[in-house]
This record gives structure tokens, sequence and C-alpha cells, in this order.
């Protein structure tokens, strides 16, 4: 198949000229519990959607390259954007945003009104964390595991504020669930008005207990927001079943748009109750847009948002979840044999997803990750973080096991040297 065949038009794509004929009849969820393991149909074609150079990525967990149809998508709305700007961008295609909030709502299992599209995680969860009203004396529960940015953030309010910080440690003694969200829930008093919680753990690649603390909080008055830059198109999830207040996520991590592209939910109930760092007009107050209002920007990256929903889509959240829980189990089923290598990451199914974090007894995580690449051309990212040592380890779905097989070697031949 062609894939310059593959031309986006500016009412969406058409994905049947993804796929070649039958595709979709040939995984149908009847078929669905094979679909991880099939390297001879589908996932070869995924493959060949991406651009994949000369080193083997395992980083994906910092920014997800998109598929060509994507990368095309983007370029076309660019040049038509470039053609006569102000009119195209404002008058012709901003109908556009329209389409992708509805996607994107479809995609978390909320209503429209409920997002608006930015930058990344960082821009979403720092406006909340920044302009919701505490007082002195406030309390707020969060994680020493949480994204530096968030916590920095917290750490500004802390000393402009004078609220108080309440630190949780979610990875000592590799918890249980049910351990997990105690060591949240323990921390709530009279005086915490805020949860923060991280739904999937960027260094370890744990998933924390987020909707069963929210349960737990929402009867004490607790405001919850949670950061899902690594979960959102990654693992299965519902947002509104979730129930949290506020979420932030990137979109160009596992949803694999163009970069610079993230996700704002707020509930309808408190859109009233924040205000963006830019002013808008007063009468947007009550409207999710309101945190829209940045002046020109990108918006080819914008529109293109729209071009990598439908490829997720053509994959499913399902099977796609399937397939990286199927890459990281392969690799780490081989490497943890060895005595001297340990995987920090919980492999039971819905506490983490594909990412994986390694350890080698006697190796620094620079080490690791160096070796990978000098060796083996593999490129991942060493972490090192509080009682954390090893890499960080992250395929996507167009990965494939030949891919993962130079990694299981590098990693035994590091072990045992």
């Amino acid at each position: 198949m062609n894939r310059r065949h593959f031309i986006p038009g500016l009412s969406g794509i058409l994905m049947a000229p993804l796929l070649p004929q039958n595709a979709f009849s040939m995984f149908t969820e009847k078929t669905y519990a094979h679909v991880p393991q099939n390297e001879m149909e589908f996932w070869p074609w995924v493959r060949s959607q991406f651009r994949t150079g000369s080193f083997i990525n395992l980083n994906n967990g910092g920014v997800s390259p998109h598929a060509l149809p994507v990368e095309e998508a983007f370029f076309n709305y660019h040049r038509l954007c470039n053609e006569m700007p102000t009119y195209t961008m404002w008058r012709t295609l901003e109908k556009k945003r329209e389409e992708i909030r509805s996607k994107l709502a479809a995609l978390a299992n909320c209503v429209p009104e409920e997002i608006a599209t930015n930058r990344n995680a960082t821009e979403s969860l720092v406006t909340i964390i920044m302009n919701l009203p505490l007082k002195k004396g406030d309390e707020v529960v969060l994680s020493t595991f949480d994204y530096p940015r968030m916590m920095n953030a917290w750490k500004v309010r802390e000393q402009r504020d004078g609220i108080k910080l309440r630190w949780v440690d979610p990875e000592t003694g590799n918890p249980d669930k049910e351990t997990l969200k105690n060591r949240f829930t323990e921390k709530f008093n009279k005086k915490t008005r805020v949860v923060h919680l991280t739904h999937m753990i960027n260094w370890t690649g744990r998933m924390i207990p987020a909707r069963e603390i929210i349960q737990e909080a929402k009867p004490l008055g607790i405001i919850s927001i949670v950061d899902a830059a690594h979960s959102f198109a990654h693992l299965p999830f519902s947002v509104s079943e979730m129930g949290c207040d506020y979420l932030g996520a990137s979109l160009h991590k596992w949803l694999a748009a163009p970069f610079g592209n993230g996700l704002l939910y707020i509930h309808l109930k408190n859109l009233d109750k924040i205000q963006p760092f830019f002013p808008a007009e007063t009468d947007m107050n009550h409207s999710i847009k309101k945190f829209e209002e940045l002046g020109t920007r990108n918006n080819a990256l914008e529109f293109a948002i729209s071009d990598a929903i439908d490829f997720h889509n053509v994959i499913g959240t399902k099977r796609k979840y399937e397939r990286l829980l199927y890459l990281r189990n392969y690799w780490v089923n081989e490497v943890t044999k060895h005595p001297k290598i340990r995987v920090i990451t919980p492999l039971q199914k819905g506490e983490s997803g594909v990412i994986g974090l390694v350890e080698i007894e006697g190796k620094q995580a620079e080490e690791i990750d160096s070796f990978l690449y000098e060796k083996y051309n593999i490129h991942c990212v060493g972490i090192k973080h509080h009682q954390v040592n090893g890499v960080r380890i992250t395929p996507n779905v167009y990965t494939n096991e030949s891919e993962l097989d130079k990694l299981i070697e590098g990693l035994l031949t590091l072990a045992d040297s």
C-alpha cells in the first residue's frame, strides 16, 4: 500500500485507505486475544506507518514519534495555513477545533465542554496548581515521584501562600494497590484541600489507584488533580468514571500527536473556580474555551490532533494496551531470569503499562544507558530518583521483537560483565 495516497481533507480523514482490504474483519473482537503476538499482518503494517531510523528508540515515554499519516496531515495543514494565514486559520479551519474537542472527549469519556487543548501536561496542570484558590494552612497531598515541574509549582505555592505539602512515597517496599491507596488517604485530615495524583509514574511506570483514592477524597470535600501524561491513550480508562476534578495530559506521548500538544480537563462544576493565565472575555468565565485564549499559535499542530486520534482508533485503545503489555513482558520475562537484574515496575495487569524500569546490580543508571546506546544502538533514558537507579524502557506500537531481542542481549551482557 502506498501511504502517499493518504491525503487528509479539511473535514477529517478517511481511515479506510490506511488499511489493507479486510483488515478490520481480520482484527475484530472475536480474534482479539491473538492480536498482540501477531507479527505477520497487523503490527508490521503499523510499524510501516512510522519513521524508524538507524537506532532503536525505546524512549517513547519522553516524546513519541507520530505516524506518517499524521505527519503528512500536519504538513498539509501548515501549507494550507501558509497560503493565506489569517483567512485559513481563523475562518476556514477554526471550526476544526470543535471536531478535535469532541474526539478527545470521546476518547476520555467526558463531555466536549470539559476539554481544552494546549501545549502539554505541564501547561494544563500548572494552570490549575497556580490558580486554585488556596489559603495559608491549607494542605495538599502529593507524591515524591510526581513530575518535577508539578512538584516545583506546588513548592512555589507553599512559599507564596503558606500552604502545607504532605508528601507520599509510592515506591518504598513495592506496595500493592491497597497499600498504595492507604499511603495517600492516611494523609487526609480536616485541613486537606487537594490531592495531586500522577496516574502513571513517569519514573517507574507504576499506576496510582487514582479512582479509589478520589472516591475517599470526594466525601471529604478534597479537590482531586490527576496528571495523566503517561496514561492518556495508553491505558484504557474513563475520566468520568475516575471522578477527578481536574486532569492534564500530553498528547505527543501515547496518542502520538505532533509535538507540543496537550489536553486540559476541568469538570463542568469547576469551570468558574479557575481562571487562566491569559485572561479571556468575562462572558467566557463558564466556558472551557477561556483556557484557549492564547493569541496566535501553531494551528496546524493542533489540527493534526484529529488525525492522530483517527490513527489511534484504527488500532483501538484496548488492542493497543494489550500490544504494549505484550512488548513489555517480552523483554522483562527474559532479563529477570538473571540474578543481577531487577525490574522495579509492578508487572500485574492493571497496575502498569508498557513502561519498565530495570536495574542491574552494581551498575549505575548512566552506565546502563551509555552501554546500550554505544554497543547496541538503543536509545533509552537513565533514571536516578530517590532509591531508583536504572533505565526506563518504553517501546511503542511500532516496536518489534527483533529490537527487543537486542535489548535483552545488551542487558544480559552488561549484567555478566
